[in-house]
């Protein structure tokens, strides 16, 4: 429990006398990095592991690419993603913004105040 306490929280949901949740960082930035790359056009996240070894080591390599500044109920998130060729990046970008802003608000009940948009590269990989 003590590794859980080291990490950065925030607590987003207190009642009375029942208890309280707290999500730390990186959960914010594991949801950003799940919720970009499920967006048609993004090849990966820039620094991620191919997902043979994502697997074999765990979650923790989920927010590679994901920078997260988490402040009492407000988060500002910086991805870095490499893009498949032949997609338009302003259109991609557009819908990652999009669907890591609802992933975000949707599982924390924090506001999202800005989603900035890296392009790391251009993937040629035709099989993904």
């Amino acid at each position: 429990m003590a590794e859980a306490e080291n990490r950065s929280t925030h607590k987003v949901y207190e009642k009375d006398k029942i208890g309280e949740v707290q999500i730390a960082d990186e959960v914010v930035a594991i949801i950003a990095g799940l919720a970009a790359t499920e967006v048609e056009g993004v090849a990966s996240m820039a620094g991620n592991i191919t997902n043979e070894l994502v697997g074999k080591l765990g979650m923790k390599n989920l927010s590679k690419g994901v920078k997260v500044e988490v402040t009492e109920e407000h988060v500002s998130v910086d991805l870095s993603l490499y893009i498949r060729f032949g997609y338009n990046i302003p259109e991609v970008s557009e819908k990652v913004q999009d669907k890591v802003r609802t992933a975000i608000e949707n599982m924390t009940g924090l506001t999202v105040l800005d989603v900035n948009i890296k392009i790391a590269g251009v993937s040629m990989d035709e099989n993904r």
